[in-house]
């Protein structure tokens, strides 16, 4: 299978969407933080110093996601249309977690964009609570459902 970020001769290259149809697109991906019971226990309890962890996370992801082409070298700019965060206390994890869904109407998908917001989302879940525990793990980032363009629908198992 070739790999459409690369050219004929292996140079990496902005693959040429002009001729694709504009059709509605979505995607969701997943992240989690894992921490301590205590830890948890901070951002559930409203605990944390730096204010609401879940909140300012959230902020995060959606401004990540609108970003994603500054961050991404071949990522097209896209005009996305919704971005949303769910972050969740898991006691079971334990720790937070995170899903971002990203819509847009064009002629290429918000997969990166779901992921940048789902990556970012969890770094400031990090970032707000390293005081209290710099072993934090950061996981599960991936894509769970993508939908639209010619490729058609992605749903993991």
């Amino acid at each position: 299978m070739a790999l459409s970020h690369f050219d004929k001769d292996g140079n990496a290259h902005m693959v040429d969407v002009s001729a694709k149809d504009v059709t509605a697109r979505v995607a969701i991906a997943r992240s989690h933080v894992r921490m301590s019971g205590a830890t948890l226990a901070m951002v559930s309890e409203g605990r944390a110093r730096k204010g609401d962890v879940l909140g300012v996370a959230r902020l995060a992801g959606i401004m990540a996601a609108k970003r994603c082409a500054d961050l991404i070298p071949l990522c097209h700019p896209l005009p996305i249309s919704n971005v949303t965060l769910d972050l969740s206390v898991d006691a079971e994890l334990p720790g937070i977690r995170i899903e971002a869904t990203v819509k847009t109407t064009g002629q290429t998908g918000v997969e990166m964009e779901a992921l940048t917001a789902a990556s970012v989302a969890a770094l400031t879940v990090y970032d707000m609570l390293k005081a209290a525990e710099k072993s934090m793990e950061i996981g599960g980032i991936r894509v769970v459902l993508k939908d639209g363009g010619k490729s058609g629908r992605y749903e993991a198992t």
